[in-house]
């Protein structure tokens, strides 16, 4: 006897509302508008809404609603033409008279789920780049500012390390490919070969005949350096792009200098810029107190081994040159509001190495300043008699100065930042890492939505005309029992949608390929278990028995075909990546709601349907 307790076809009918409820927001397509997002200093309020309403209204460009998510302003539009349209009318109006980076304007794609389902957790499947379009950049990676980089933190280590070990030196420089160390005597000179090759095994120390050292850093050393940067850029990136909340996006090294980085769904290349290729990071310098900063700011004199900085409000502060810690030395960073009153702050957690640089100076330094200087470079956009201009912009500021009050190490507050939002953004960028070296974009696309909606029609389709074929086959062979197998070969759509929007997993083409194929694995399954049930039924066994030896005995090869074929996308997970493993995603989450839905939704089906064994007289099958 077929049969199911009440209490496990509740438990079913729960299971398909909640993937009926999960899946149901991929019905609403996504509407055009476009998107503007603050530059740095800049916030959007119900003024700018407005502003910006006027403005579409004045040019009578139709839109359908404005209104502010996050901070931005997003403005739909009833289709791309228009979309496209309002996109150029904005940047004119806004984009003038040197506010290139006061606002950022992007086109973007509008969710149109209802605010009900929202409030559930239900949200539509990301499309993936071939579907919805987003953004493409190759990056090229700064190779002579590493090697300038990794030669002045050298001139800058030989430097301190002849004067903790009292050595007496003319000069410590740079010259091409080379650091040239002058010493007064040739005392001096043995001493400090001597402590070079100690501290620097790496370098090569060579002595000259007129008390100078030639230090040269071996190529095997650049070679490593720049390939720890591009590995340190590959990894930032990455952790950037998570921070941004892309879902599945390609990130992979091209040839010596170049990443790739390709951001499907992204509309809004302004931001992803600003994030991808900012080089932000904090740096810890002493004060320089037996410097007057107003005099040095005057004469534009100071120490070599000082430098003049400026706070944020304009006044000069003079710095020593060498660094305490950096952005390298920090492990974690999150922002908060300052219990004290002062403000934002960024709380910030050192690695072991930089929590013991901390640690020593402040032991030997309190009393004294201590500065937090926040170094920022940033891609920049002008306009330059009418074409665009690409460049970088570098900034400098003193963000705070105090006084060390005691000793500590590994964990310590920056204060000073100007807003709450500036202080997230900090947070952001320190947590994800920073860029081994600055990177360049050289080549930007954005992968407009007209390739995708082809895409998209052409896979939607594909789907309903193969699911409209293997219903009809099924239907038509097996009759009743072909009804049933299509009705549960729809709920096993409907459970393979809801699990990938629950998962936030992104379709691509790939991954409708995977659907297509998990239908034909789906009514495969109903196959088997109707070809067992004519078998039984051939056999001369009753109609309810044949039913249920038929379900039980089709289950182990349904199990063992499924089983083998999960095992394989699971190593494609394992070891492949971008398109090759979204379709392994899709299709072992496929696998699983086939064997749920071929076996337990239509037995249940069949329980319902046939409640009485005895009247059962026979099965259209």
């Amino acid at each position: 006897m077929i049969d199911y307790p009440k209490w496990k076809l509740g438990m079913l009918a729960a299971l398909l509302l909640l993937a009926i409820l999960y899946a149901l927001p991929n019905m609403f397509p996504q509407e055009p508008a476009v998107q503007i997002s603050p530059g740095r200093g800049v916030t959007i309020d119900t003024v700018l809404e407005q502003t910006v309403a006027g403005s579409l209204q004045g040019r009578e460009i139709p839109f359908k609603s404005t209104e502010l998510v996050d901070g931005r302003l997003l403005v739909r539009f009833a289709d791309t033409e228009t979309q496209l349209q309002a996109a150029d009318a904005i940047k004119a109006d806004f984009l003038k008279d040197g506010k290139q980076n006061d606002y950022i304007v992007a086109l973007n794609l509008a969710s149109t789920v209802p605010d009900w389902l929202g409030s559930f957790g239900a949200k539509s499947m990301p499309l993936g780049l071939d579907l919805q379009g987003g953004v493409h950049f190759l990056m090229e990676v700064d190779q002579r500012g590493t090697i300038d980089r990794e030669y002045n933190r050298y001139v800058d280590d030989l430097r301190a390390a002849l004067r903790e070990a009292k050595i007496d030196f003319n000069s410590v420089d740079r010259v091409g490919d080379e650091i040239a160390v002058e010493l007064a005597d040739e005392e001096a000179q043995s001493a400090a070969e001597l402590l070079i090759r100690q501290q620097n095994p790496e370098l090569r120390v060579a002595p000259e005949s007129d008390l100078s050292l030639s230090v040269e850093v071996p190529s095997e050393v650049i070679i490593k350096v720049m390939n720890d940067a591009i590995g340190q850029n590959l990894a930032t990136l990455r952790n950037r792009i998570n921070e941004l909340g892309v879902a599945e996006p390609i990130v992979q090294q091209q040839g010596a200098e170049r990443i790739l980085i390709q951001l499907p769904g992204v509309q809004d290349p302004g931001r992803a810029k600003l994030i991808l290729g900012a080089t932000a990071t904090l740096e810890y310098h002493a004060v320089d107190e037996g410097v007057d900063a107003l005099e040095a700011d005057r004469t534009k004199k100071v120490p070599f081994d000082s430098k003049l900085y400026y706070r944020r409000d304009g006044s000069p502060v003079v710095l020593k040159k060498r660094v305490i810690v950096s952005g390298e030395h920090m492990v974690n960073a999150q922002s908060d509001l300052d219990p004290q009153g002062t403000g934002p702050m960024v709380s910030v957690s050192l690695s072991s190495s930089g929590a013991q640089r901390m640690l020593e100076f402040t032991e030997d330094n309190v009393g004294r300043g201590m500065a937090v200087v926040f170094i920022e470079t940033r891609p920049e956009t002008r306009i330059v008699n009418g074409e665009e201009v690409k460049s970088t912009r570098t900034t400098e500021e003193v963000v705070s100065v105090a006084t060390i009050r005691g000793v500590f190490g590994k964990n310590f507050q920056t204060t000073g930042l100007d807003s709450k939002a500036e202080a997230d953004e900090l947070a952001l960028l320190l947590r994800a890492g920073s860029l081994a070296t600055p990177v360049e974009i050289v080549e930007e696309r954005v992968v407009g939505p007209s390739l995708g909606r082809d895409n998209i029609k052409r896979g939607v389709t594909a789907v309903i005309i193969g699911l409209i074929a293997v219903m009809v086959f099924s239907a038509i062979y097996y009759k009743v029992f072909g009804v049933v197998a299509n009705i549960g070969l729809m709920l096993n759509l409907v459970c393979l949608m809801s699990i990938l929007s629950i998962l936030g997993a992104t379709l691509t083409m790939p991954g409708i390929a995977a659907i297509l194929l998990t239908m034909g694995m789906a009514i495969d399954a109903n196959v088997l278990i109707c070809e067992r049930i004519r078998e039984e039924l051939r056999n001369g066994n009753t109609p309810m028995a044949s039913l249920k030896s038929g379900y039980e005995k089709a289950w182990s090869t349904i199990l063992d075909a499924n089983v083998t074929t999960l095992i394989a996308t699971i190593a494609l997970i394992a070891f492949a990546s971008g398109p090759v493993r979204g379709f392994a995603i899709t299709l072992s989450v496929g696998l699983v709601t086939t064997m749920f839905t071929a076996v337990m939704v239509t037995r249940a089906i069949f329980a319902m349907m046939y409640r009485n064994p005895k009247k059962l007289k026979a099965l259209s099958i």
